[in-house]
């Protein structure tokens, strides 16, 4: 939100240099995301208001013209401009007032008009077509306002010949970044209460009060329109006001340029008005053109209507798009449709154009998360529904209707009727809070006087009443903090909570109101009396940490993917059901939400269900990386979610998912491996994750998956446990996901089971010092035998001597028996006390052999 420091300074006095101001705001709560000043290289002596006093042909140019122009110096300067909004004045007698503008002379510092990029240039005397100019006329984009350079900047009538265009011009706007709910803090008005009671100012409330100078009466029913509210619990209040006689025009510059500082588009003085209120006050208004409410009315007196959406109702919005409408969403309506989506956005059919002469302006109400969930349904964002989703004062309605025709009589001659239509089904009760003063300085640390404490809470418009209590009475438990009174007595705030402050509910958000204002840089820095306390660890999420430092260090990209998804895309997942659920038959969708935990108010279809496993989540990221780089290797560790019957909430085991696709190394002048990332380099990852877990009695297993390549899927158990898959990605899942035609291997982990003998004290070896022997051996075996269990067998039968089984070949063909393969071994032998001899390891060698022959009928080869 952006707010002009010149609109700050009508509300509260600024005593702070602007740099301190935007401190002080931030570090209480209103982030001051950064200053733009206007005027920053405006030179006061060389940049002025000046007023052209004639325009006349250029003697040698037709579309060129002489400006000689009064700028408060002793004798006028003629310049030569080739502004076409000038040539309208040429000849005509301006003697007794012509156009303001701004004027420049010679050595001012203006950006160059001419020129795509923004350049600073000096100013210089010069002669065009033999005239000599002696300044400039300046142009929007040269006094960068804006880009427009189509013609001069002109003035308002009552600009003050002759002041230094900084003074008259210039300004600073505050780019406010504030988080939260805080719908207070959405206007000009609730940015000056902050700065009042930071800077002990008092805060002007003119805009506010219009409605006590000029009363007018408020019923539930105006003998302009009727009003009826369906759904008490989307609007909370309607008012409405009829303003007559209006002239729809042009706004003034003043109200133009604080629009356009605050970062809104000027339109015409109606509707510039009904913005204008809202970023002053922070109710967000809206006019209707009344004639037309009357004609869809049958001639007769309008009822306008807030109810939910039809089903299959539209609109046409303001910004010309119709808008498909759900029975959520709240609208306006008369009894001939919908004319606005309530809080949202007005309906085309009751614009105000240049033909309006009554309006009907109306101020609602509207529950907050209703407006958010339209917003966002709708993907229309607006400063009305930014607004209202952060909670607006609710008695501001009728103020901001106040205000609304002041500023249109001013401005479009419009005429108020002294008698607003308003229903308010959602008034909230009074809320008043006792503050004890003692509990105030135990939470802030720190001892604020009472007086100082009562301070801040009126600056900030709470009521504040004082209670003096006796000492041992039944609601006492604190001692008392007031050196005024006697050590008997005690001091108690009742604070009234004012209508704006909709997040203040209880005593310990008074307590963060008083810590704020009175400055947490005011709080003195101190140690903790006590020791530390026992830390736990949190063995869960060093675990995590560990496995992300283990991926990360080989190589993989950590990504974080939308717990809440489109059951197509895990039906896509399915390689036998892929190309059914990539048509998105509703046949095939249906029967599988029941697995799913459903999202009772999802913002959007694709968001409808939460997901229960990660897998299409990476390759939904895979597919939007390959646009751009042929190479993906990346990890997600997060919760999937998995209905309970009986149970409220839904089970969420903890995951652990891994996608490789693209080339093996980067492309390089250099020698470099050519292949693509497939199945074992995604098996070397894990098994250097279960090594550096220092995870024990790991068995890979052939397994399957609906995802994966049937015959290329390896199912990993770690102490007899199975903890998950790793696989190559079926090409039917690969086509599901509009991947291109490459291996991918992915694989998903139980994180929990993963982890469950994770931590605990690993036993040293002991390193021996004694020299290794090295042998190979080849046997013949089954092609359905695992190479694992061949390798188990070999270090049964090695026993302790046996250091080190490595599996290096796997051959088949040739003198090998159809249905057989070769497996060949390398074996360390190796003793901790002694050196073995050939003796040794012939023994050892033919006991592994002798294993292996009986057991699986393995054969030695030759």
């Amino acid at each position: 939100m952006r707010v002009p420091l010149s609109w700050l300074k009508d509300h509260v006095d600024i005593t702070l240099p602007l740099d301190q101001l935007a401190d002080r705001l931030t570090l209480a709560g209103l982030e001051v995301d950064a200053i733009m000043c206007i005027g920053e290289t405006w030179d006061r002596d060389k940049l002025f208001v000046g007023q052209i006093l004639a325009v006349t042909r250029h003697p040698d140019a037709d579309r060129l013209v002489l400006a000689r122009v009064d700028y408060g110096a002793a004798e006028p300067l003629t310049v030569v401009t080739g502004a076409p909004n000038l040539y309208p004045y040429v000849g005509q007698d301006l003697s007794t007032g012509g156009p303001k503008c701004a004027f420049a002379v010679v050595g001012a510092r203006l950006v160059d008009g001419h020129s795509a990029e923004r350049k600073i240039a000096t100013l210089k005397a010069g002669k065009i077509r033999g005239v000599v100019s002696q300044g400039m006329i300046c142009s929007e984009k040269e006094l960068d306002l804006s880009d427009d350079h189509e013609g001069v900047l002109l003035l308002p009538a009552d600009a003050p010949v002759g002041a230094a265009l900084v003074d008259y011009l210039g300004d600073a706007i505050l780019d406010f970044d504030i988080k939260g709910a805080f719908g207070h803090l959405q206007c000009v008005v609730g940015i000056g209460r902050e700065v009042a009671a930071l800077t002990g100012q008092q805060l002007r409330r003119d805009a506010l009060t219009v409605l006590e100078r000029q009363p007018v009466a408020v019923v539930p029913d105006a003998d302009f329109t009727g009003i009826v509210i369906e759904d008490p619990d989307l609007c909370l209040r309607y008012s409405a006001a009829l303003i007559e006689g209006v002239t729809v025009a042009a706004s003034p510059y003043w109200m133009q340029q604080r629009l356009i500082r605050a970062g809104m588009r000027p339109i015409n003085n109606v509707v510039d008005v009904t913005n204008y209120v809202m970023l002053e006050l922070g109710q967000p208004l809206h006019a209707f053109d009344y004639d037309l409410l009357r004609q869809r009315a049958n001639g007769g007196r309008p009822n306008i209507i807030m109810r939910r959406a039809h089903p299959g109702e539209r609109l046409q919005t303001l910004d010309g798009a119709y808008r498909d409408l759900d029975p959520g969403m709240l609208l306006i309506t008369d009894t001939a449709g919908a004319i606005a989506v309530g809080g949202v956005m007005g309906g085309a059919d009751t614009e105000v154009n240049t033909g309006t002469r009554t309006i009907l302006l109306e101020a609602a109400n509207f529950h907050f998360l209703s407006i958010r969930r339209t917003s966002q349904l709708l993907k229309l964002s607006s400063e009305a529904a930014n607004r209202f989703g952060k909670q607006v004062d609710p008695e501001l309605t009728v103020v901001a209707l106040a205000r609304a025709g002041q500023l249109l009589a001013e401005l479009a001659g419009g005429k108020t009727r002294p008698v607003y239509g308003d229903l308010y089904p959602g008034r909230p009760q009074p809320k008043t809070i006792a503050l004890d003063p003692a509990y105030v300085n135990r939470l802030l640390g720190v001892d604020v006087p009472v007086e100082e404490m009562a301070r801040i809470l009126r600056a900030l418009e709470f009521g504040v009443d004082e209670e003096t209590r006796r000492q041992g009475d039944k609601e006492e438990a604190s001692i008392s903090l007031s050196t005024c009174l006697p050590a008997s007595l005690s001091t108690r705030l009742l604070i009234t909570v004012p209508s704006h402050r909709l997040d203040v509910t209880i005593a310990a958000d008074l307590v963060e109101e008083i810590g704020r204002i009175f400055g947490y840089d005011r709080m003195p820095h101190t140690l903790l009396e006590d020791e530390l306390p026992l830390q736990r660890r949190n063995v869960a999420l060093e675990g995590e940490e560990k496995v992300r430092d283990v991926l990360v260090g080989c190589g993989l990209d950590e990504v974080i993917t939308y717990s809440l998804i489109d059951v197509r895309d895990e039906l896509r997942l399915n390689a036998a059901g892929a190309a059914r659920a990539a048509a998105a038959a509703a046949d095939a969708v249906a029967p599988a939400e029941s697995r799913y935990v459903t999202v009772l108010n999802p913002l959007a279809a694709e968001r409808s269900h939460l997901r229960r496993t990660l897998m299409s989540g990476l390759l939904n990221t895979a597919r939007s990386n390959l646009r751009f780089t042929d190479r993906v290797a990346i990890f997600e560790l997060g919760r999937v979610f998995y209905p309970r019957p009986q149970e409220v909430l839904p089970a969420e085991p903890r995951r652990l998912s891994a996608l490789l696709i693209g080339p093996r190394e980067m492309q390089s002048w250099l020698p470099h491996d050519t292949g693509q990332l497939g199945f074992y380099d995604l098996k070397g990852i894990v098994e250097t994750l279960l090594a550096r877990l220092e995870l024990k009695d790991i068995t890979w297993e052939r397994g399957e998956h609906p995802a994966t390549h049937s015959g290329r899927t390896a199912r990993l158990l770690v102490g007899g446990t199975d903890v998950g898959i790793v696989g190559e990605l079926h090409p039917l899942v690969r086509r599901a996901f509009d991947l291109p035609n490459a291996t991918a291997a992915i694989m998903e982990l139980d994180l929990d089971a993963l982890l469950a003998g994770w931590g605990a004290a690993a036993p040293m070896a002991d390193i021996s010092t004694q020299p290794a022997i090295y042998e190979d051996v080849a046997v013949i075996v089954d092609e359905a035998t695992p190479a694992a269990q061949v390798a188990g067998l070999i270090r049964q039968a090695g026993g302790k001597l046996l250091a080190d089984v490595r599996l290096f070949d796997i051959y088949r063909g040739g003198q090998i028996p159809a249905g057989k393969k070769s497996l060949a071994y390398s074996l360390t032998f190796q003793a901790l006390d002694r050196t073995l001899t050939d003796e040794d390891t012939r023994k050892l060698r033919g006991r592994i052999i002798g294993w292996l022959e009986r057991e699986l009928g393995a054969v030695l080869r030759a």
